[in-house]
């Protein structure tokens, strides 16, 4: 059975699997655990090196102005739950991890509807995946069952739906229009990423490896594509990416591929990185952020592999380079930004793969994905801090605190203007970036 690591409460309840899985968190937290042992020592050292980076001074050039300011339900909680905010016409669509699910008017931050997503027994109440995501840099939680959270794929929208997953399995289409309940399915494993629609179905990618095709009319489903699910991953999964009448989907085991949507053959498989080390910590080389495509070409990277440029006719490799990342590429300026697993943001060249520039300054600040638009990149992090770079060198241009609890999940950007960011405690934003 595969093995998630994160900071989700555990549902084993066999002590044999325990002590191993408590093992496996010791190692991750590095010689600083057993800092207290005589002849060990280094305990100042090693927490030096984890400890989140203080925030720099610098001399601001633009302003962060807030158009608006809102609360969505009971915020995303103590998992890790990353819901990211999805504009809709002239709405924003935004849910908490607790089933609120809420459209608001995307210039105003006015309500148009809300709607409850029920739980459904047991299932729906905790995760199905044992442990969840194992990220180095984090405290492990695995005895957390506190946290009644269950939504944990969304918010898809698209086609007239508003889509939302569960970590009980269940898929749940409201209307766009009024939020009213269009249908409900079940797919037997846990869905962590957001759904995508086109060509009359809704994609969603599991927990257990697979990648479903399901029919917009009831939830029914046209195909099904399976791959392995190595013994242990990252607590996450892709989104899966539409376009033509192709879907794109990276994959636990490293792997990206090109699936015909009308019948679910596939047209292609990429390795992005093949498993490496002795053990199961270092062969974990999941794709966990979603394929970006940019013309002709797709990028893809994979934790503690490889960032590429694959070609999206035929999967072919057009560049490569070292790269180790679980968070969601952006595009812009002719570069290719990557927030890398310890919290570097990287600029890439998508022509040449050079790196162009790099910002340390905010190691170990747990970083949402980044979102580029007109001169700015911007991301989120664990203490709430919203900062804005400049994409032609990285450098710092203005910060502010948009939420005490933190910004962990994707922010939506509109029109090349409007970003809308949800903070972790539930706080939506609709933010202007102006020049000073």
């Amino acid at each position: 059975m595969n093995q998630l690591l994160d900071k989700t409460p555990l549902r084993r309840s066999s002590l044999a699997r325990i002590v191993p899985l408590l093992a496996v968190a010791l190692l991750a937290g590095g010689c600083s655990w057993f800092s207290w042992i005589p002849g060990i020592g280094g305990k100042d050292d090693k927490e030096d090196q984890l400890k989140p980076a203080e925030l720099v001074n610098f001399e601001p050039e633009a302003r962060i102005r807030q158009l608006w300011r809102t609360k969505i339900g009971k915020g995303l909680g103590r998992k890790y739950l990353r819901l990211d905010p999805a504009p809709l016409a002239d709405r924003i669509i935004a849910a908490d991890g607790y089933g609120t699910v809420e459209a608001r008017d995307r210039f105003s931050g006015k309500r148009v509807w809300r709607a409850r997503i029920g739980q459904e027994g047991r299932s729906d109440r905790s995760p199905r995946s044992g442990m969840g995501r194992f990220v180095p840099r984090v405290q492990f939680k695995v005895f957390d069952r506190r946290d009644p959270s269950f939504v944990s794929g969304g918010v898809g929208v698209g086609d007239g739906f508003v889509l939302i997953g569960t970590t009980g399995g269940a898929l749940v289409a409201l209307s766009a229009a009024d939020g009213s309940e269009v249908w409900r399915t079940h797919v037997g494993a846990e869905i962590l990423s957001r759904p995508a629609t086109g060509d009359g179905a809704i994609f969603i990618q599991t927990i257990d490896g697979r990648l479903l095709a399901l029919e917009q009319t009831d939830g029914s489903v046209r195909w099904s594509f399976d791959n392995q699910v190595p013994v242990l991953t990252l607590r996450g999964s892709a989104s899966p990416v539409f376009n033509g009448d192709i879907v794109y989907a990276g994959f636990a085991n490293g792997m990206v591929g090109a699936i015909r949507t009308g019948n679910g053959e596939p047209l292609w498989e990429h390795r992005v990185m093949l498993p490496e080390g002795r053990s199961e910590l270092d062969r974990m080389v999941d794709v966990d952020a979603s394929p970006f495509i940019n013309g002709p070409l797709l990028y893809a990277v994979s934790y503690q592999g490889r960032l590429k440029a694959l070609r999206v006719a035929d999967g072919a490799a057009v560049w490569q380079r070292e790269a180790s990342s679980y968070l969601d590429l952006a595009v812009g300026y002719g570069q290719i930004y990557v927030v890398d697993e310890t919290d570097a943001v990287i600029a890439i060249d998508e022509q040449t793969a050079e790196e162009v520039w790099r910002q340390e300054a905010l190691y170990r600040r747990k970083l949402s994905n980044p979102a580029a638009f007109s001169n700015y990149l911007v991301v989120g992090d664990d203490d709430g801090y919203l900062h804005v770079l400049a994409q032609s060198d990285g450098r710092f241009l203005a910060r502010r605190k948009l939420d005490g609890d933190g910004l962990r999940s994707g922010m939506a950007v509109v029109d090349g203007r409007t970003l809308y960011v949800l903070g972790n405690s539930g706080s939506l934003h609709a933010i202007e970036i102006e020049a000073r």
